[in-house]
């Protein structure tokens, strides 16, 4: 019997991770299926309960379950503690253990996009959920930026996240006016929210009339794979960087904590690209 895997959430119907993720384990010709396991909120707790008793070795974590799932397993990583929010489940001598490689894989990749160390680089995130705290997190503690200022429609909700980051790094809060206002004196922009997602493709997170030329938008959407914020950075002038980098490497990291292989990069995100330019 092949090896089980998988990703659970709800729903699931246009999640390309089994793609993804079952390219990789054949071209490793490797024993292993990994299958989408879209569970209702009635039925999550039972639902964990039954892929533990069929020895899941390992699973993917996507929405609404991040937070819930903490509680259903044997240890949570540190990182994944601190962020609140777990991702990528792997069963280590029948322990269920949980970590968060969302904030890692966006930050690879993110840094394939940037000229040098994000060190020096005054960041914005648009957001303040999940994904955000994520990136927020892993940001400040791997590369210690000048400052992170997070911006929100709810400035309440960017002061919790900011407050309450356990390291050094200089953080502010605004409201995304005032983020637009003081646009020019960030080099980095990060949307995480699903503004301009599909089907919503016309809509803006924030406005870009203050953008500098010399900075970097990213946006961690992949559907479209250029958003109207990419756009219209890109008609300013400004460096550019999707989402799809995150999806991939968030990806490649769970694979290889799963199986201590490293799997093919540029074939899952080949994979992906192909895929997503066909719909």
């Amino acid at each position: 019997m092949s090896t089980l895997y998988g990703l659970v959430g709800y729903p699931l119907g246009h999640s390309l991770s089994p793609l993804m993720q079952n390219d990789a384990f054949k071209r490793l010709n490797m024993d292993a299926h990994y299958e989408a396991f879209p569970i209702e909120p009635v039925h999550f707790e039972s639902a964990i309960g039954e892929l533990k008793d069929k020895n899941i070795q390992g699973f993917n974590v996507t929405i609404p379950y991040k937070v819930d799932i903490m509680k259903h397993l044997d240890e949570v990583d540190p990182l994944a503690k601190a962020i609140g929010a777990v991702n990528t489940v792997v069963n280590q001598d029948g322990r269920y253990i949980g970590y968060n490689t969302d904030g890692e894989g966006y930050v690879t990749s993110l840094l394939k996009a940037v000229e040098g160390s994000l060190s020096p680089k005054r960041i914005l995130i648009i957001g303040a959920g999940g994904a955000a705290k994520a990136i927020f997190y892993t940001i400040a503690a791997q590369h210690a930026p000048e400052v992170i200022a997070i911006c929100n429609r709810t400035v309440e909700k960017a002061a919790v996240l900011a407050n309450e980051l356990p390291f050094s790094t200089k953080t502010a809060a605004m409201s995304i006016s005032d983020a637009e206002k003081q646009l020019d004196t960030f080099d980095i922009i990060i949307n995480t929210t699903s503004v301009g997602m599909y089907p919503n493709v016309d809509e803006l997170p924030l406005a870009l009339t203050l953008l500098q030329k010399e900075a970097v938008v990213s946006d961690i959407i992949y559907n479209p794979l250029k958003t109207k914020l990419l756009k219209e950075a890109e008609a300013k002038g400004a460096g550019t960087h999707n989402g799809v980098g995150m999806f991939v490497l968030q990806g490649a990291l769970a694979f290889e904590k799963w199986t201590n292989v490293r799997p093919d990069e540029e074939a899952m995100e080949h994979i992906v690209l192909s895929t997503l330019t066909k719909r």
